[in-house]
């Protein structure tokens, strides 16, 4: 499901993110901040598990801009390595309590 406000849009995703769903989401990604110009956000509070093949989309993802946010704890601890503490520290503060 997106949702879009003026300048930006929040994707969220659900389930696995393994084998095809990997690419589909890059090309769901790739189309909205290619073709619209605008902020995107994955919304990744009901993500149960993503295989490495997901875990290098979402860090590349997050290199290019897109936002990740209201991540699990373990989404949280699978993206710290490599990646920017303010990502990690992005994500921890978006984890309901």
């Amino acid at each position: 499901m997106i949702e879009t406000s003026e300048g930006a849009a929040v994707l969220r995703v659900e389930g696995r993110i393994t084998g095809y769903y990997v690419e589909e989401l890059r090309r769901a990604c790739d189309a909205r901040t290619s073709l619209d110009k605008i902020q995107l956000s994955l919304e990744l509070a009901d993500v149960s598990f993503a295989d490495p093949a997901g875990i290098e989309l979402l860090k590349d993802l997050r290199r290019r801009g897109v936002g990740l946010v209201q991540t699990t704890p373990f989404m949280t601890e699978q993206l710290k390595d490599g990646v920017s503490s303010d990502v990690t520290r992005v994500a921890s503060d978006d984890i309901p309590m």
